[in-house]
């Protein structure tokens, strides 16, 4: 590993987002944005990303003026290459924040919710469609599920689960975040939920359950594409650690193949996704409504994940349901919404095991920039009033990624999708 890659580990992408010094004005608005201090220049000189300290979150990339910042990695012409291979069976996993933002890309309203158009695309071109909002509905099982089995064990001494992680539980499904944690405050590593992210669970779904009931294709000629708001989930997809398909198929004898592949192929963000439609000539915008198939079918709760406070939402929905027997009455959890950098927010359940009511604080950070820091500080020092702690880097959520949409002025659209989830 060279000395400019010392936190990442071998095969990870080191310097998903980079300055065009030619193009930089040094007006230090890329500055105002980075969580981590990792933008490099005085005023009125080029700036720099230092890539140890960049967490790929993409901020200083929609908010740059001047459009001096990219992404290191484009793989739309691979992605094309692909689909048009008849030996490879391309699996578009898009997440819900894309739907809400790819129509401005071609003259829509901010905001216009196009799942049908870019279902229709995404068929035209090719795609198998296993939506990510799918795998949110299995994270958001298993994270609740998670932080069940952790509250019992810390409040009544349950045992019989192996080991189990302390309180308070962090969320996981944020790339730029998970290596915030493992860079900074790695002794909280713990206290991070052991879930994957949903598009980690949806690329070893497709691999082995699509591949080998749905789509009836050899697990190895399936090909992964994250179809996501986010420049740091193509950093996640690099990680070396997220090759369980290959490795559970290779125990069951159906792997297909000597050679180790990933879960997650490749990653393309929302701009891409709109890049590959232009390039491969559709008409998004009557690209027409078609059967996306079984691994489309997904609940409210994995679609409010692209929202800050929309995972704690589910969450809160799903241990509910599982402690009482009973939903969430009001579901709509509205504490948890907002645009609040700090919001907190307690429910009270009964915990029908034990026959006892168990009152649980929660918080969601909304955005590290100025957030974080306090609230891992209290939990370090053991003051923490929380039991379970979302934590999202960009403001507003994923529907804020650094690779949605940016518009004219080079600013991000947050302000305009909002609305379309009810959030003020």
């Amino acid at each position: 590993m060279n000395a400019e890659a010392r936190t990442y580990q071998k095969g990870e992408i080191p310097g998903i987002i980079r300055i065009d010094s030619d193009t930089c004005k040094g007006c230090d608005s890329c500055k105002r944005y980075c969580p981590t201090g990792a933008i490099t220049g005085m005023f009125g000189a080029a700036h720099a990303i230092d890539t140890e300290k960049c967490i790929n979150c993409g901020q200083c990339l929609i908010n740059c003026p001047f459009g001096a910042i990219h992404e290191t990695v484009d793989t739309v012409d691979t992605v094309i290459a692909s689909l048009q291979d008849k030996n490879i069976t391309v699996v578009g996993i898009p997440a819900p924040a894309v739907r809400v933002a790819i129509g401005e890309e071609f003259g829509m309203a901010d905001g216009s919710l196009v799942t049908k158009e870019m279902y229709g695309a995404m068929k035209k071109a090719g795609f198998e469609i296993l939506d990510n909002n799918f795998a949110a509905d299995l994270t958001i099982m298993e994270e609740g599920t998670e932080f069940i089995v952790r509250a019992r064990h810390a409040l009544f001494g349950e045992e019989g689960h192996g080991h189990v992680g302390p309180l308070p539980q962090f969320t996981s499904c944020c790339p730029a975040w998970i290596r915030y944690v493992e860079t900074r405050y790695p002794s909280l590593i713990p206290n991070l939920s052991s879930a994957k992210s949903p598009q980690q669970m949806a690329g070893p779904l497709a691999k082995t359950y699509g591949a080998l009931e749905i789509w009836k294709k050899p697990p190895e000629s399936i090909y992964t594409v994250g179809i996501m708001p986010c420049t740091a989930k193509k950093f996640e997809a690099s990680r070396p650690e997220f090759t369980s398909a290959y490795h559970f198929l290779k125990k069951e004898g159906k792997a297909g193949s000597d050679t180790l592949y990933p879960d997650i192929d490749t990653v393309l963000t929302t701009r891409d996704l709109a890049r590959l439609f232009k390039k491969m000539k559709l008409d998004f915008r009557k690209a027409g409504d078609v059967e996306a198939g079984p691994l489309a079918e997904y609940t409210g709760a994995g679609t409010i994940f692209g929202n800050t406070g929309g995972v704690m939402e589910a969450a809160v929905r799903t241990a509910y349901r599982v402690l009482t027997g009973n939903e969430l009455d009001p579901l709509e959890f509205k504490p948890v919404r907002g645009m609040k950098g700090v919001k907190s927010a307690s429910v009270t359940l009964m915990d029908t095991k034990y026959g006892k009511e168990v009152t649980v604080n929660l918080a969601v950070v909304n955005g590290l920039h100025g957030n974080i820091e306090p609230v891992l500080e209290r939990v370090m020092a053991g003051t923490s009033p929380y039991h379970f702690i979302e934590v999202m880097t960009c403001p507003g959520g994923c529907i804020n990624g650094g690779g949605q949409p940016i518009k004219s002025d080079g600013s991000s659209w947050l302000r305009a999708a909002l609305p379309l989830f009810g959030w003020k």
